[in-house]
């Protein structure tokens, strides 16, 4: 009974902030880059629902807007990162040997440093931009989806329906695409989900430290750098993008738990 509540809250509440995302350009009340300086740091009105920032720009038109950034980053970084991690990790559970070694050491190395000081290196040097936020979580991401892979792959290899399948005549490529990765697909959506919350995340540590987003891009994280210094006098900078940043985690977080519950209960 766990799993199914803690599926629904997370769908209902990413259904809720990816309809607000899709329809920010219908619902958003102002732009979120249109700028006032003669209405800087308001707080919650009638117009302004949820404040002005200190350039006088809408808090929540681009609390609306920046769910659309962290969409985009997190979808894209976790599509790529589990596309090059199928790609690995297929390539060294099925073949194994010398291929096996020389990828998982690749794998180890990027490992072994922190993640998001590896983006932020990467980052520093490309400039700052979606683009290359994308790509730095892409360097870090696909590790853990070919860890993933190649363990699903060492497992199954010997099962008796592939043997079967190499038994009359499918190529590698056959076996690993038709026969293999479909059993590895709840595995990989869960680990998915988590992913998606992780990026979101990454991308708004990055913004933060001004490495995202570039200006007057509405992100999570560049909003909440942009408070930080009025913390005492306008709470609202920060409050509300990092309550958008936490129910965005949470929902991702209980969709993916209760996925996890559901595949554990039915192995069982």
């Amino acid at each position: 009974m766990g799993d199914k509540l803690s599926l629904r809250a997370g769908v209902i509440i990413l259904a809720a902030l990816l309809g607000l995302a899709a329809l920010a350009p219908l619902i958003a009340p102002h732009s979120p880059t249109e700028q006032n300086l003669e209405q800087d740091l308001l707080p919650s009105s009638g117009e302004h629902l949820l404040g002005t920032d200190k350039l006088g720009r809408d808090i929540l038109s681009r609390i609306l807007y920046g769910a659309r950034v962290s969409a985009l980053v997190g979808t894209s970084t976790v599509a790529l990162s589990v596309l090059i991690g199928i790609t690995i990790g297929s390539l060294s559970g099925y073949f194994g040997g010398w291929l096996d070694h020389l990828l998982m050491r690749v794998v180890d190395i990027l490992m072994a440093f922190p993640g998001i000081l590896l983006a932020i290196a990467f980052t520093a040097v490309l400039g700052p931009g979606l683009d290359h936020v994308i790509l730095a979580l892409c360097l870090i991401g696909w590790t853990g989806y070919a860890r993933l892979v190649r363990a699903e792959i060492l497992a199954i290899r010997e099962r008796e329906f592939i043997q079967a399948a190499r038994a009359l005549g499918g190529s590698p490529g056959r076996v690993i695409f038709v026969h293999m990765l479909p059993n590895l697909l709840p595995a990989l959506l869960i680990q998915a989900t988590f992913g998606v919350a992780a990026a979101i995340i990454a991308e708004g540590s990055l913004s933060f430290l001004g490495l995202g987003a570039e200006p007057p891009t509405p992100s999570w994280g560049s909003m909440l750098n942009e408070g930080r210094q009025f913390l005492l006098v306008a709470p609202h900078l920060t409050t509300f993008p990092g309550l958008a940043i936490m129910l965005t985690v949470l929902g991702l977080n209980l969709v993916g738990d209760g996925l996890r519950d559901r595949l554990e209960k039915r192995g069982k």
